[in-house]
């Protein structure tokens, strides 16, 4: 299992930026994939998830309506829109493999998820 994160930049605030997950190793339409964020300190803080298929996705109330995740099932690739970006956005992306997901939609409480695999990661600075 192969993930490889890009599209990571310094930005404005109010800047926009795509990252990329570059897939191999495994059956990429199979799983749910997620974005996950990470910062000094913290763990993997969860910001998006897509199933499989791509018909369904999720976002933690941060980012919903300025971030967009999508899939590339033909290039096992995911994607990551970000848009209107805040410092507070600031942090190294990583996708996940997600082996379950499962969230009743309240945005007040994360997804219950599992995850086994991660990339290295992209770093977002938002910053003027």
């Amino acid at each position: 299992v192969h993930l490889v994160e890009s599209g990571g930049d310094m930005v404005q605030p109010g800047g926009s930026l795509r990252l990329s997950c570059k897939t191999s190793g495994f059956t990429f339409s199979n799983y749910v994939m997620s974005w996950v964020r990470q910062t000094p300190g913290r763990g993997h803080d969860w910001i998006s998830s897509i199933n499989s298929g791509g018909v369904n996705t999720y976002y933690t109330k941060t980012v919903k309506g300025r971030f967009t995740i999508s899939r590339d099932d033909a290039n096992d690739t995911l994607y990551l829109q970000m848009d209107r970006l805040k410092p507070e956005d600031t942090g190294l992306y990583l996708c996940a493999r997600d082996t379950y997901f499962s969230w009743d939609g309240d945005s007040n409480s994360p997804p219950t998820r599992e995850y086994d695999s991660w990339g290295q990661g992209t770093q977002v600075t938002v910053s003027s």
